[in-house]
């Protein structure tokens, strides 16, 4: 009896491992598949150009109000259950929107889509919590990699994608809904066996509680500075280096680099933040190089643009750090998801000015000298939020 019990709970995290990466792998091609093809939905659907500057801010804007749900459906319905209904309605919305005959209706239904990866992005660290309490860190280092890696294939492919089917991006854009489609069954599985965050006979905390934890607040902070750089680099990185002087292919390389060093190192920073009692270290060395990859660009992009684009993508590895911390803050499940939809909604509620205001800065100043500046500044509170967060405590 006890020998087919260990062989189920084995049983049992094998699937969900499985579930989290598969759910970890469609958390931002929802985002990245759009850039490559972004001329050819804007010809096709008469985009204008700031409609398309709206798709930029879109994901942001969606993570900060949809997410803040999540705790309650997943106490209501269970974790998995709702993670899988998050899943549905991603697919539906990357099925869908390819095939929206105006641009307000393409706008729409990429707001489904991202509202699904919303409530996914939120939960995702508390059954981590949950399931693999003793091994967060490792657990979060290999989601953050599928997270990156699906993100870079989609940035990679969806262009090779459509010139398959004969230059028909809707098709190469529908396609990523079958990720999100081969993700289901493991967390139908998963659903099944619901264990609620909440005990039943008991209410739920009162809401306040996580808004007054000083530890929430460095957190949501923390989040929302990282999430303001990051946006900017997938919004802007490139044409910094071809303003610069370098060719369109290098610079989409450049950037591709920034993205792909995600990958492994995400895994390195969250595994050995997970080892460790406080990661206010870590937060510090990652703002530093993000510092001196933004510094770079200020003095010349083209001055040693391969130096640069490495800085910024260890830089970048500030959010699975984030999320990492997120889960070792939090004493039980229960909290951790509070923890993750009050610094994810507030975090990506600061981050929505960011890459709107970098455009505004630049065709005003018309350079990037001024923008540039504003993200060094913006890495200070970076660093001080994510010392703060990274204290050895709990709440």
């Amino acid at each position: 009896m006890v020998t087919e019990q260990k062989r189920d709970i084995r049983s049992g995290s094998v699937v969900a491992v499985v579930a989290i990466l598969l759910a970890a792998v469609n958390l931002r091609l929802a985002v990245t598949s759009v850039g490559p093809v972004l001329a050819e939905i804007r010809s096709g659907l008469g985009m204008s150009g700031t409609v398309a500057g709206l798709l930029t801010s879109l994901p942001v804007v969606c993570f900060a109000s949809v997410g803040f749900a999540a705790p309650r459906l997943a106490r209501r319905f269970g974790a998995a259950a709702v993670v899988a209904s998050g899943l549905v309605v991603l697919a539906l919305g990357l099925a869908i929107r390819p095939y929206a005959p105006s641009t307000l209706t393409f706008v729409l239904f990429s707001g489904v889509a991202l509202g699904g990866i919303a409530v996914v992005n939120v939960l995702l660290p508390m059954i981590v919590k949950e399931r693999f309490a003793s091994r967060t860190g490792m657990v979060t280092g290999l989601y953050s990699l599928s997270l990156n890696l699906g993100a870079a294939v989609a940035a990679g492919a969806t262009v090779p994608l459509t010139s398959a089917f004969h230059d028909d991006w809707r098709l190469g854009l529908a396609t990523w809904a079958v990720l999100a489609v081969l993700a289901l069954p493991p967390w139908l599985a998963l659903s099944r066996d619901r264990a609620p965050v909440a005990p039943a006979d008991q209410p739920a905390p009162p809401p306040l509680r996580v808004i007054r934890e000083p530890v929430a607040w460095a957190l949501a902070v923390y989040f929302g500075m990282q999430s303001t750089s990051a946006y900017v680099i997938i919004g802007w990185l490139p044409q910094i280096y071809r303003d610069a002087g370098l060719t369109a292919e290098t610079a989409g390389v450049l950037f591709a680099v920034t993205s792909f060093l995600g990958v492994p190192l995400g895994f390195v920073v969250t595994t050995y933040a997970g080892r460790v009692r406080s990661q206010s270290l870590i937060a510090l060395g990652l703002g530093v190089a993000g510092t001196a990859g933004y510094g770079g660009l200020w003095l010349d992009p083209a001055a040693a643009p391969w130096i640069w684009a490495i800085l910024l993508g260890i830089g970048n590895c500030a959010f699975p750090l984030v999320l990492t911390m997120i889960t070792l803050r939090g004493r039980t499940p229960a909290t951790v998801v509070r923890l993750s939809a009050f610094g994810q909604g507030v975090g990506y509620l600061i981050a929505i000015p960011g890459p709107i205001l970098i455009g505004v800065l630049h065709d005003a100043s018309d350079g990037w000298r001024v923008p540039l500046t504003l993200m060094v500044a913006l890495m200070i509170p970076q660093v001080i939020a994510g010392v703060q967060a990274g204290r050895d405590r709990q709440v």
